[in-house]
């Protein structure tokens, strides 16, 4: 049986969450995300940590959606604070991460070009190994109205386990299931997905939304049964999702409360995992 408080830290008083399921397998706490993750958590206390944390893009651009020409900013938390502080924060983050993954559990970042060399720096800096870039190609990208470079059609996904000393942990890749679920054949390290459809923002919308399936194929390639899913930048919740959709414990943090009363609406209205699935 799932209990948060055996992954916490002791605590004097009364935890101020955000939101819980009744089931007490969803979690949703509002804040600085490495505070809380230095707080609250105890070390090791996390199987998997899928998330999608600033980009440091909106610097006043414009791209394409719906057919029109609007502002590429996303608000002050994706703004870069400059090279040197944009590292600082992420290596903050991702420290933290690691001390509270558990050293035979995954973590998964997403990223565009703007960050994702700083997070593949900071990974390495604290003590993650590297276990695949994903290369998410987007098969319906907006066009580049500048028309100056390539159209931008995919994002980078880091996948990465602990590693400790010089011994490598043993992380969990359901090879088998993949290979099934790529018709009997290896699967490519290149994961071709639509952007987020409107079926999947009827709740409302998210400048940074990712689609269930992207995430979902994450967490059954790294995940086994009761493992439990953290997100520290957890936006409209879609991690929570898909950790819903397969019966997997959850805890997400953000700062902002307007998109944690999105990810409550998504996550509330998820329909639990059948039976089948959470015997496997």
């Amino acid at each position: 049986m799932f209990d948060l408080e055996d992954l916490l830290k002791p605590a004097k008083g009364k935890r101020r969450l955000f939101w819980q399921s009744d089931d007490k397998l969803c979690t949703l706490v509002k804040g600085n995300s490495i505070y809380f993750m230095q707080r609250w958590f105890r070390d090791a206390a996390v199987d998997c940590i899928w998330t999608d944390p600033p980009y440091a893009l909106s610097n006043g651009g414009i791209t394409c959606q719906s057919g029109r020409m609007v502002s590429v900013n996303k608000g002050d938390w994706d703004k870069s604070k400059g090279v040197q502080n944009d590292f600082r924060f992420t290596k903050n983050w991702i420290r933290q991460c690691h001390r509270v993954l558990k050293p035979a559990g995954s973590i998964w970042v997403s990223g565009t070009m703007h960050i994702h060399p700083l997070t593949g720096m900071a990974l390495m800096a604290s003590g993650f190994r590297i276990l695949n870039d994903i290369i998410w190609e987007k098969t319906n990208p907006p066009p580049n109205l500048g028309c100056r470079t390539f159209t931008h059609s995919t994002e980078l996904i880091y996948w990465a386990t602990r590693q400790i000393g010089a011994k490598k942990s043993r992380y969990t890749f359901n090879y088998g299931k993949m290979k099934q679920e790529n018709g009997g054949k290896q699967m490519k390290s290149v994961w071709k997905f639509p952007t987020t459809g409107k079926a999947e923002k009827t709740q409302g919308k998210h400048p940074t939304q990712k689609p269930i399936e992207l995430v979902e194929r994450s967490l059954r390639a790294c995940c086994g049964k009761n493992n439990v899913v953290l997100d520290p930048f957890v936006g409209s919740g879609t991690t929570g999702v898909v950790a819903r959709r397969l019966g997997l414990p959850f805890i997400g943090i953000d700062r902002n409360a307007d998109y944690l009363e999105l990810a409550v609406k998504r996550i509330d209205n998820t329909p639990p995992p059948p039976p089948t699935l959470l015997s496997q």
